[in-house]
């Protein structure tokens, strides 16, 4: 089958024939029906490397790109039961052990035995017309074309495990504050509105961005720039919002988020940005915290999931052939998708 694979670290991709895989125990062999691409994407394929990130080390910079993904089971591994041949199914992009006490908590996105590899992130993922996932890492999908729901599975899932982490602060009076609103921070907005009752912030330098962000039912709508802290001070009335959720991740957002956020409030950086925040005494509100998050579980993508069947929350995706998948990064790397991205195999 045709794939489309890391050529090296830094050294891009490339389209390259290789065999179809086969399940092993435990395992299943899908039949891709479309596979998201992210921002992360373009890190792994341009910047990211051993000697930039050290936990590289011990990934072979030869594997299928693409871990958001979505098809139907086509053969099963030894052991799997549970399953249906021709089922349609989205795959977590957190493989987890299973067995250690954060998956027992069903804290899974956290592992405390996985080295963090899964399809398309040091496994061959989706960017083929099949790949091969645990059976674990399965969730069903019912009224949903795999095209549409990959994106779930990352966009979705991501977004969604940072602001339900943030429900606690998000009460009907509280702002919450979303930055960037692409393929996962548009998610984001929608999940705001959905799931609390208080006002949603939104900034972005992108003006088919804000639009989106208002679309999805954003009350206030900001550009980012120096001075985007102050009309958000003011829409809350001077004491900031309760949540942030930065999905870009960089010096100007993280300072902004400190800026902003309210004595008890809580900073969720989602963003690959590479961006630092020194931290002091005094460096945020009294009792307000920063910090990052991974993935989510895969209860959090059984909910993901639901909302999405019922109509509730659904990503805003734009489809790509297989031999666009060159066209669909660069479009992605310019700024030029609204939502999420979808790679359809032929």
């Amino acid at each position: 089958m045709k794939a489309y694979r890391l050529a090296g670290w830094t050294q891009g991709g490339h389209y390259v024939e290789v065999q179809q895989p086969k399940p092993g125990a435990g395992e299943v062999l899908i039949r891709v029906g479309g596979a998201g691409i992210c921002h992360s994407d373009l890190h792994i394929l341009h910047e990211w490397s051993p000697e930039v990130m050290p936990a590289l080390q011990e990934i072979e910079p030869d594997f299928t790109l693409g871990h958001e993904n979505a098809g139907w089971i086509e053969t099963v591994g030894a052991g799997v039961q549970g399953w249906d041949l021709g089922q349609a199914v989205v795959v977590s992009p957190v493989w987890s052990c299973g067995h250690c006490a954060a998956c027992r908590a069903g804290d899974d996105a956290y592992c405390e035995k996985s080295a963090g590899l899964s399809g398309g992130l040091g496994r061959d993922g989706g960017l083929a017309s099949h790949m091969v996932a645990p059976a674990r890492a399965l969730v069903a999908i019912e009224g949903l074309e795999p095209s549409e729901a990959a994106p779930l599975t990352d966009a979705g899932l991501t977004s969604y495990h940072a602001v339900k982490r943030s429900l606690d602060v998000l009460t009907p009076d509280a702002a919450a504050l979303v930055i960037g609103v692409g393929g996962l921070g548009h998610m984001a907005v929608a999940y705001l509105r959905e799931l609390t009752g208080g006002k949603i912030i939104a900034v972005d330098r992108n003006k088919a961005a804000r639009q989106l962000a208002s679309d999805l039912g954003a009350d206030l709508v900001l550009p980012s720039d120096e001075n985007t802290a102050d009309p958000v001070r003011e829409a809350t009335k001077g004491p900031g919002v309760r949540a942030v959720f930065d999905f870009v991740g960089i010096d100007a957002t993280l300072q902004l988020s400190a800026a902003v956020v309210r004595k008890r409030g809580k900073v969720t950086i989602v963003g690959l940005g590479g961006g630092t925040f020194p931290f002091r005494y005094g460096a945020l509100p009294h009792a307000a915290t920063m910090g990052y998050t991974l993935g989510g579980s895969l209860s959090d993508l059984a909910e993901v999931v639901a909302l999405a069947e019922s109509g509730r929350v659904r990503p805003r995706v734009r489809h790509f052939s297989f031999d666009q998948i060159e066209q669909a990064y660069q479009a992605l790397h310019d700024g030029k998708i609204e939502g999420r991205a979808v790679i359809v195999p032929e």
